[in-house]
């Protein structure tokens, strides 16, 4: 499978994919800390630049395009501007790329709030053009936190497969999502999207909170926000009381710290240092400089979550090998 990553960011697609053996053709970014991490991680792939100079690019044919355009304009953040905002049309850019190399499928990945941006006509625009396309899809809110990560973070993916929309949501859904009869337990004014992620509970692995161990910190809750304030919970020794009979009783309190760049890392599912790249152009020769925290936990905090993209993936790989 070859497949071309628009607004890659620090690749999550990459990391998520490569076992599976497919390749990467070209990235998209035009931010200076995540452009040297991919330089630092796949020297081999180019990094085509701006997204809205693919006319230009020249990578052959593609079977998949990948990207999460910037959610900014779509979120409560970015003043829900929507498609009003040059960063929102870059969704309508999307979709010309993907008439220009026509893949067989593709992800796109975005905030939940695009969902009722400028009252849902921003994303029914943007799913309007996919049709025109020709492109079948389905859409889907999926949770991070049933995929083994310590962190609740919920995000809109449209899959779309080349003229068939069944393959599209044989991806995104299991079996029982499609079934059109509800089931009798189901309430009736519980929200679509949560009996949907609560069908991925299988996936979420017993213990998230080894995202924590290395640095012996214990995650204080599961937060999307972490980008903006990274915290977690650690025990701290105050001190030893003696009790009546003598004997020395430790006393710890729990105080709230910043989460490490690699506990984001983890968070993210990310291999631990994967953002801990030297930056040879700010020290001399014999000396190795490493990235500052700071561009990688907004590095981190801009990407998809690995676990989520490993399973669309392998969803996809699945119905590849049936097509063929």
């Amino acid at each position: 499978m070859r497949y071309l990553s628009v607004c890659s960011g620090i690749e999550a697609a990459t990391v998520a994919w490569h076992h599976m053996g497919w390749q990467p053709v070209g990235f998209s970014e035009i931010e200076k800390f995540p452009s040297q991490v991919l330089a630092h991680h796949y020297p081999n792939v180019p990094n085509l630049g701006d997204m809205t100079n693919f006319k230009e690019w020249d990578i052959g044919a593609i079977d998949l395009l990948v990207g999460g355009t910037p959610c900014q304009s779509f979120s409560v953040a970015g003043l829900r501007r929507g498609m009003a905002d040059p960063r929102g049309n870059l969704a309508l850019g999307y979709c010309g790329i993907l008439d220009h190399f026509r893949p067989r499928w593709f992800v796109w990945e975005n905030v939940p709030g695009v969902l009722s941006s400028n009252g849902g006509r921003d994303f029914g625009s943007f799913l309007g053009a996919l049709a025109e396309l020709g492109y079948g899809f389905a859409y889907r809110v999926l949770d991070a936190q049933w995929f083994g990560v310590a962190q609740r973070r919920r995000r809109v993916f449209v899959v779309g497969c080349l003229g068939d929309w069944r393959r599209a949501a044989a991806v995104l859904f299991e079996r029982q999502s499609l079934c059109r009869d509800s089931a009798p337990s189901r309430e009736e004014e519980k929200e679509p999207s949560s009996f949907f992620e609560s069908s991925l509970a299988q996936y979420r692995q017993a213990d998230v909170a080894g995202t924590m161990k290395a640095s012996g910190g214990v995650l204080g809750g599961g937060s999307e926000t972490f980008l903006a304030q990274p915290v977690a919970l650690a025990e701290k020794t105050i001190g030893r009381q003696p009790m009546n009979g003598g004997e020395n009783v430790l006393i710890q309190k729990m105080a709230v710290r910043r989460l490490t760049p690699t506990e984001c890392e983890r968070l993210q599912g990310f291999p631990d240092d994967y953002t801990r790249i030297p930056l040879k152009d700010k020290c001399p020769v014999d000396v190795i400089n490493f990235a500052a925290d700071g561009p990688r936990y907004k590095a981190l905090g801009n990407s998809m979550a690995v676990p989520v993209m490993k399973w669309i993936g392998k969803r996809i790989n699945f119905f590849e090998s049936i097509i063929e």
